[in-house]
Parts: C-alpha cells; sequence; structure tokens
C-alpha cells in the first residue's frame, strides 16, 4: 500500500497483520480521489477527517496533496499502533490530530471539516450511525464518504448524493452539503 498522488507520492504505508483492519483497495482509494480532485480542484488548506482511520491511507492521501489538517479516529490498538508509525514515517505529525476512540464517542473536530472520509467495518451496522454523526462536522460546501458493503443508508438531512461507485465489493458514496447561500 502506497501514497498515490501530491507530496509523499509512492511512499509506502504499513497496513497491520491479520483481518481486524481492512484497508481501503488501492484502486477504491484511486477511484475516490479522483472524483474528489474532479469536483474540488485542489485539496490545499482542506479541513479532513478521517473515521474509521485503520492505516490513516484516506487521511494520508489527503494531507499528500495538500490538505491543512487531518483528525484521524480509531479505536483498535494496533491499528492506532500502524498509524501512528504513518504519521511520523511521513513527517505529518505538526498536521494531524489522532483521536483513540470510537467514532460514536469522539467529540467534534474543533473546526467544521471540508472532507470527511467514513470507512466503517463491513456490517458492523455502524455505517448509519456514524453518517448521522458525521454530517453535523461538515461545512457548507464540504464532501463526505462513505464506504460501504450491501448497506443503503438514509442520507442525513442537508446532505445531497453527487455520485455511487462500485469497486469490487466496496460501494463508495460521494456526499455533499451545499455550499451556504451568500
Amino acid at each position: 500500500m502506497r501514497i498515490i498522488s501530491g507530496a509523499w507520492r509512492g511512499r509506502p504505508l504499513d497496513a497491520p497483520a491479520g483481518q481486524v483492519t481492512r484497508p481501503t483497495s488501492d484502486r477504491a482509494r484511486e477511484g475516490l480521489f479522483s472524483m474528489l480532485a474532479s469536483r474540488l480542484g485542489s485539496f490545499g488548506d482542506l479541513q479532513v477527517a478521517d473515521l474509521f482511520a485503520g492505516t490513516g491511507a484516506l487521511g494520508l492521501e489527503a494531507l499528500s496533496r495538500g490538505a491543512a489538517f487531518c483528525t484521524f479516529v480509531e479505536k483498535d490498538r494496533t491499528a492506532l499502533d500502524t498509524l501512528r508509525r504513518n504519521i511520523d514515517r511521513l513527517g505529518a505529525g505538526d498536521r494531524a490530530d489522532l483521536r483513540a476512540q470510537a467514532v460514536e464517542h469522539v467529540p467534534p473536530p474543533p473546526r467544521p471539516c471540508d472532507l470527511i472520509m467514513l470507512d466503517p467495518p463491513y456490517g458492523a451496522g455502524l455505517a448509519q450511525p456514524a453518517l448521522d454523526r458525521a454530517a453535523a462536522w461538515l461545512a457548507p460546501g464540504g464532501w463526505l464518504s462513505l464506504e460501504l458493503h450491501g448497506e443503503t443508508p438514509v442520507i442525513p438531512q442537508g446532505l445531497e448524493q453527487d455520485a455511487e461507485r462500485r469497486f469490487g465489493k466496496a460501494t463508495l458514496l460521494l456526499l455533499r452539503r451545499p455550499a451556504a447561500n451568500t
């Protein structure tokens, strides 16, 4: 597993052994960031959250592409150790907040997020509550990606579905909070 693009392009990322952590496939990650790049234009100065972060591949990819800051949320101890190593290896510590908590209990980031990426464990029933919680953290004009397997969530009020793509077993939903009227 490697960073796809940006300042850290090609840099390897560690992944924990075993089946507890399921990193987003390279193909799905590349598809997601291609969709985001076509909509955002630039990742420069974005406030990002990577929920159910695992290895941190999604948040670290956003930082590599110029995001200002990423809040990583992960509760599994093995995944946390791996995530810390990946953040340290890339020198991203000053642009990262690592929260060792369950998504359903973590307080919101200090600032509204421009991009939130959710990759909950498949079949654990966490997608809908995490989506509902994270939607409140999204800034006007912000984007939210959700990776699912066989689930159909209810889109929270105030968000619009922009895209749905399948990558193997995974379905990626791309949601957006419309910008505030000016």
